[in-house]
């Protein structure tokens, strides 16, 4: 085995994207404090019952396992949201709080957008204890905010609600099991699959023809009426009258044009309970920011709490970011220092006198003038005892 190789799906992240990576969560961070967002770490390390064992149970062959010393089965922290849920149901005495973070998260199939990421470095928000089309409306609005705080251009929102499918395939009468069959047939674009089940499970023409119709459900207000005229069922017509709600909105609010609407987004329909939305940039094939209301999750951990937040993929951002070509530059020092052997304090004192003007400083670590020469500061200072230089 190599030892210069890394696994598949990991990345190092070298100076220059790092110094990029280091930019976004310092905007991310301010925009979060801000707008009254309280910061929030969870353990890295959790019991496989706590993703296994619940309701929204995650497949065990997505996590990373290890065993403690006691034997008990461990997994690295697989979903940040479902972490911050049971925080929330059995650590915070406020079900009404907004949170934000910044960690990683371990996935070890993920292969959104053909690239493998195993560990994905996420920021991301949660408003919980809030319900209604203008919570709903503020977070996908603060969502299109980050992604630009992060300084990408050209970003929108894809915004759904799992509602009109789940109404959809009520119809038919699946259970839950069924139904997220279906939805992950078509989010595979495997249509003939997802016909074929509902067609054995006794699905009439006009529930066909209507998911049939979700992929091309996308686009500005016009696709609500059309929604509309595809079903009658309850659930579905309720999902488009909240999205109309949040269109409102986020009208009134100016983002109009930075949304769309998508009825045939393929995002898990028992993780999810409301609107569903993803960032996307056209540079990156997979989203760069992905949320939605999560009414139920917490229920799993013993106390409703509803629910509704984003998670950034940072590395996708960096990824987007090089595309648009907004990485910075490498960063020149403003000021390079070198001494004479015994003016070492003189040169460290002048150092420190220039970082305190906000000065970036480089002291060499070698003597004499002519280690000066290799570096490409601005300004360039040689200090002998009692007497610095500026050459």
């Amino acid at each position: 085995m190599s030892l210069k190789k890394l696994p598949t799906g990991v990345q190092d992240i070298l100076p220059r994207e790092c110094r990029a990576l280091n930019g976004v969560r310092e905007r991310l961070t301010r925009a979060f404090e801000a707008h009254g967002y309280e910061p929030v770490l969870s353990a890295a390390v959790e019991y496989y019952d706590t993703y296994a064992g619940i309701r929204n149970a995650l497949p065990q062959e997505r996590m990373f396992k290890f065993t403690d010393s006691d034997g008990r089965l461990l997994v690295l922290r697989p979903d940040a949201t479902l972490s911050i849920s049971r925080i929330a149901a059995t650590k915070l005495e406020k079900t009404r709080t907004r949170l934000y973070y910044f960690l990683d998260k371990w996935d070890a199939q993920d292969a959104a957008g053909g690239v493998k990421n195993r560990e994905i470095i996420q920021a991301g928000v949660e408003r919980l204890g809030e319900e209604g089309a203008f919570s709903d409306a503020q977070t996908i609005a603060f969502a299109i905010d980050c992604m630009r705080l992060a300084g990408l251009s050209d970003c929108i929102a894809d915004v759904g609600h799992v509602g009109y499918m789940k109404g959809l395939l009520e119809e038919c009468g699946l259970s839950d099991a069924q139904a997220e069959e279906v939805r992950a047939s078509l989010n595979a674009k495997d249509g003939l699959n997802a016909e074929r089940f509902l067609k054995n499970a006794g699905a009439g023409e006009e529930t066909l023809a209507a998911v049939r119709a979700l992929p091309t459900l996308f686009g500005g207000a016009e696709v609500f009426e059309r929604a509309k005229r595809l079903t009658g069922n309850a659930r579905a017509l309720d999902a488009v009258a909240h999205l109309e709600r949040v269109h409102r909105i986020l009208a009134d609010m100016g983002y109009e044009q930075s949304v769309c609407f998508d009825f045939g987004t393929g995002k898990s329909l028992s993780y999810y309970s409301g609107i569903v939305f993803s960032g996307l940039v056209k540079e990156v094939g997979a989203p760069v920011l992905s949320g939605g209301r999560y009414d139920d999750l917490a229920d799993d951990f013993g106390r409703h709490i509803p629910a509704v937040g984003f998670a950034i993929g940072l590395k996708r951002v960096l990824v987007a970011l090089e595309r648009q070509g907004k990485l910075p530059a490498e960063p020149v020092p403003d000021v390079a220092v070198s001494c004479e052997e015994g003016a070492e304090g003189e040169a460290d004192a002048l150092c420190r006198r220039l970082i305190g003007e906000g000065k970036r400083v480089t002291l060499c670590a070698e003597y004499g003038a002519e280690a000066l020469k290799e570096t490409a500061a601005a300004r360039r200072y040689f200090v002998k005892k009692g007497e610095v230089l500026e050459l």
